[in-house]
């Protein structure tokens, strides 16, 4: 079955055209071009005989954009002369839409986002339904792109560059009301009857609707760069920008150099300046590596981890056993979820303080107009602060959040666990602990399962679920679709000390740690782990995880090591470093005294003198080109290991954790994808010269020198 752009005209002989084309979707590629082609000329031919257009979808959404898969196959060097000629093409029926004669009105039912947004841009008047499935705006910059099918330009035009800037250079997404707000929509309806009768209404107030570029005389609202503060916020914008990106993404400089020139030459020489800075991104690394993390988040939201065949499942009452800092978040994403929560802890005052936590983020959403009374009151009342375990009865999830000892979470398993509904889920926030371990308390290890939260849960968006060596299939079912309910990320992985993403976040403060005992200036050491994209460097990182916890790691892996019959070696560069803040110190990290750094009562830190006393030395020299490798190449190396050993179950799974759970650098695409960007062999190469350089910490496993020898990227 072919897609289509069905036209019907009405009494009023207004157009309607819906756009429903093949697949899902409506997307911006060939098939676009046909059936919009098709329909200008249309339009263009019964120009006298209409009164006006309303576009609109017969899809759920309005239109998805750009077709992600097909720019993904372009090749640097060779396809550009193609891409600008597609864009261009692109640009020409949306210039001959909205230069039609007649008015045309976006009706948006529902996602308008990149492309779809740049469709409703080149109409008239914008009508949108106010329904949560409606999203609008310009997130190309997310994927290492911008906006080129006008988008720029147009949004400049419309309401000025000081508007406007933002939106485009963070990608920013507004629901429906939002939009309106903003100015990104004329108009909000409250169905789709109404919709369709608003579009027309203005049709027929409007005949001779024009857009403002095309008005002679035009002027952009706020002024042009003739005028000093627009040209001060360019130039302002500049060094704004590098230090954000470090230089790592060219998309924003792209985006903001077409603004610039929005500002400085007319409207049709602008939208070739934008089609031209598209083409130029399309092919960079930068963008394959965000497209094709994309396209791997839809992967593993989609269910890409999740057992097939198993019927989906929603958690209606969940408890949380530990009030402190994990379970309290975990208890305000479950209840804004609509569950009702169970939230228990030893004391009545650590159970409520608990409970105040949530309290606390929704009336800050309510200082900022994201939040209503009646909604925080909704959320509040389906949480129950309690010390008493008969209130856990009928749980059909329950998630242990406390201290990290076996023994305790082997306690709350044996108490509790009989007062899961039949059926229930128990489920273990543990970063390190086997679940394998932890699993042998329970009378019923099938339905046993590791959940690991990120800290501070609300804000952080990944969930990763750990599978026992006797967790079925039916229960790992039931944690994804619990993770997807509270809107998070789920990844999945199969068990080990650590997992994934606390072992390999763990090598990124090791390398730090490393680097300190070499000799290498602190500052240096953070900054070069900043120029490759961390968001913070290694030795900020274990201040705020704190030294006093490396501490109690350690001596959990040794237990471990005893219980196991391991011998992981827990002398770590990290474990040592921590021993001398302290033992010797008495500095336990941020929340304490202090680590690597001091910190003021303003918020600023610098770093803790007596580390270059005691650990810098004048004579080392580690190359700067040696230091940020080290810091990227021991994670990735690590995550080769974890996929290696079975740990990770896809690479999809690991890119996505890399980015959302340890922080690895977003342009990248992930650790795997990485490898990929860099050359597979020439990684491998690196690393032995790493290795040969620093220790075998850097030695690339098989699994990569089989990928490397096959010709094979990580997919």
């Amino acid at each position: 079955m072919s897609g289509t752009f069905n036209y019907q005209k009405d009494s009023n002989n207004i157009v309607t055209v819906t756009m429903d084309m093949n697949g899902p979707v409506n997307a911006m590629n060939d098939e676009y071009i046909v059936l919009m082609t098709e329909t200008i000329e249309r339009l263009e031919a019964e120009r006298d005989a209409i009164a006006g257009v309303i576009l609109t979808s017969a899809k759920s959404s309005f239109f998805a954009g750009g077709d992600i898969k097909n720019m993904l196959k372009a090749v640097p060097g060779v396809d550009e002369p193609a891409l600008f000629t597609q864009t261009e093409s692109i640009k020409s029926l949306l210039r001959r839409l909205e230069k039609l004669g007649k008015p045309v009105v976006a009706a948006i039912n529902g996602a308008a986002l990149g492309g779809g947004y740049e469709i409703c841009l080149a109409c008239h008047y914008r009508v949108a339904l106010n329904a949560p499935a409606v999203a609008i705006g310009l997130p190309e910059v997310s994927l290492g792109l911008l906006p080129g099918g006008g988008g720029i330009v147009r949004l400049v035009s419309k309401m000025g560059v000081e508007k406007a800037i933002m939106p485009l250079l963070e990608g920013t997404r507004f629901n429906a009301e939002k939009a309106a707000a903003f100015g990104l929509v004329e108009e909000l309806a409250s169905d789709t009857a109404d919709m369709m009768a608003k579009a027309t209404s203005w049709i027929l107030a409007n005949p001779e609707a024009i857009n403002p570029w095309d008005v002679k005389g035009f002027k952009i609202p706020g002024g042009d760069l003739r005028k000093p503060n627009i040209a001060q916020m360019i130039q302002g914008a500049v060094p704004m920008l590098a230090q954000k990106t470090k230089g790592l993404m060219p998309a924003p400089e792209k985006i903001l150099d077409v603004i610039a020139n929005t500002l400085r030459v007319d409207f049709d020489t602008a939208l070739r300046i934008e089609s031209r800075a598209l083409t130029s991104l399309v092919t960079s690394p930068q963008a394959k590596n965000m497209m094709t993390f994309f396209l791997q988040m839809n992967q593993v939201n989609g269910g890409g981890s999740r057992p097939k065949d198993i019927a989906k499942t929603k958690v209606k009452k969940v408890g949380i056993l530990g009030a402190g800092m994990m379970g309290q978040g975990i208890a305000y994403v479950s209840a804004r979820a609509g569950m009702d929560v169970v939230l228990k802890d030893i004391s009545q005052d650590a159970a409520d303080k608990g409970k105040a936590y949530s309290d606390k983020i929704l009336t800050k959403a309510i200082s900022r107009g994201r939040m209503t009374e009646e909604k925080k009151a909704d959320i509040l009342g389906r949480i129950t602060a309690t010390v008493d375990a008969k209130a856990l009865q009928g749980c059909d999830l329950i998630i242990e959040a406390v201290f990290e000892n076996v023994d305790l979470k082997h306690d709350m398993t044996r108490e509790l666990e009989p007062l899961l509904a039949d059926g229930g889920v128990w489920g273990s926030n543990t970063s390190t602990l086997p679940i394998t371990l932890l699993a042998e308390a329970s009378v019923k290890p099938e339905n046993f399962i590791g959940v690991h939260f990120f800290s501070p849960v609300d804000k952080m968006p990944l969930v990763e679920i750990i599978v026992g060596d006797q967790t079925s299939t039916e229960t790992l079912a039931k944690a994804f679709d619990y993770a997807l309910q509270i809107k998070k990320t789920p990844i999945v992985v199969n068990d080990s000390r650590g997992f994934f993403t606390s072992r390999v976040f763990g090598t990124f403060v090791d390398e730090g740690a490393m680097l300190i005992e070499e000799g290498v200036e602190p500052v240096l050491i953070e900054s070069l782990a900043k120029l490759v994209g961390m968001p913070v460097g290694p030795l900020a990182v274990h201040d705020e995880v704190s030294q006093q916890l490396t501490k109690k790691v350690v001596a959990t892996n040794r237990d471990l090591n005893e219980r196991l019959g391991d011998n992981m070696s827990v002398d770590t560069a990290s474990a040592r470093m921590s021993n001398v803040f302290v033992d010797e110190y008495k500095r336990n990290g941020k929340a304490y005294e202090g680590g690597y750094y001091d910190y003021a009562a303003d918020g600023s830190k610098t770093i803790w003198p007596t580390i270059r006393e005691r650990f810098v030395k004048a004579d080392v020299a580690v190359p700067n080109q040696d230091i940020k490798e080290r810091i990227l190449f021991r994670q990735v190396v690590e995550s080769v290991r974890c996929l290696e050993e079975g740990v990770l179950k896809s690479v999809a799974d690991g890119n996505i954790g890399s980015i959302m759970g340890i922080g690895f650098p977003p342009y990248t695409g992930g650790v795997f994808q990485y490898i990929n960007t860099y050359g597979v062999q020439k990684f491998a190469d690196r690393a032995a010269e790493l290795s040969a350089l620093y220790g075998e910490r850097f030695n690339p496993p098989a699994l990569l020198l089989k990928k490397a020898a096959d010709g094979e990227l990580f997919a």
